[in-house]
């Protein structure tokens, strides 16, 4: 008996194959980098980099790791769709601030998603219609002026965005996708300025009236888009352009905004 099965090991294994783990890795690779891509042409790539698998095994690998099929796993997600649309897309917001006397000024915020760069930031102690037109105007003059083509505008279903806004941007073909409700993430970009804005600046100040409020977002958004690093923009302020300063020497210096609340730190430039 011995003698018999010790036969069988020199035989070659008979049916499939099994699929390396290298195969299955790669397999998993071009499924997600490329969600595009179903089955057969998954399987053409393998071939040219030396990976003979049939379409069937592609399909096994992943429904095994939960990956969908090419229809489901092309469809865009909210978070893909406004990556794709960055460079012409704004968000727009409204938050509240009271006063030292106990009354509420409204702020209304249009942030830029590529560069993450506020672009309009002002306060009203009424935002009527007529006023959040003008608002909307104000940006759409503004990115003009900056050569930047505007696609589509997002913000949430606050009544304060009157319908006279939101045509001025239709007029200039521009699409106006309104947020579902209480989807605070659907505008996380405009959520998350605001949320910077208020710990880091008005949390700590003391607002006496709309002018002080104004001159002290003026200071703060300076601040933001000149000055603050970001993750997002790999630690550079959404303004800035090229690269990092590399050192040179100097002395290294801080300037400070509203009474030292907000700082920075840059090198001196050397004497010619």
């Amino acid at each position: 008996m011995r003698r018999k099965w010790a036969a069988y090991r020199e035989r070659p294994r008979r049916g499939r194959p099994p699929t390396s783990a290298e195969c299955r890795l790669l397999i998993l690779r071009m499924a997600r980098q490329n969600p595009r891509w179903g089955y057969f042409r998954i399987r053409g790539e393998l071939l040219k980099v030396g990976h003979s698998v049939a379409a069937t095994t592609i399909r096994s690998v992943l429904l095994a790791a939960g990956i969908p099929p090419a229809g489901r796993r092309s469809e865009l997600t909210w978070k893909q769709s406004l990556a794709a649309h960055a460079e012409t897309l704004v968000a727009a917001d409204f938050f509240s601030v009271d006063t030292v006397f106990f009354k509420r000024l409204y702020i209304l915020i249009y942030v830029h998603l590529a560069k993450r760069r506020v672009l309009v930031a002002n306060c009203s102690a009424q935002p009527t219609g007529a006023w959040v037109t003008q608002q909307a105007r104000n940006l759409s003059w503004k990115l003009e002026e900056e050569g930047i083509e505007l696609g589509v505008v997002v913000h949430d279903r606050d009544k304060k965005f009157a319908p006279q806004a939101d045509a001025v941007f239709k007029a200039e073909g521009t699409r106006v996708i309104l947020t579902p409700i209480r989807a605070p993430m659907a505008n996380a970009h405009a959520e998350r300025w605001i949320g910077s804005g208020r710990r880091e600046c008005l949390d700590w100040m003391l607002i006496v009236n709309q002018r002080h409020l104004e001159a002290v977002l003026g200071e703060y958004c300076l601040h933001y888009n000149q000055e603050r690093p970001h993750r997002s923009r790999s630690q550079r302020p959404p303004a800035a352009r090229g690269d990092p300063m590399t050192p040179v020497g100097g002395r290294i210096e801080q300037t400070t905004r509203l009474g030292g609340l907000l700082g920075e730190y840059r090198r001196a430039r050397l004497a010619a």
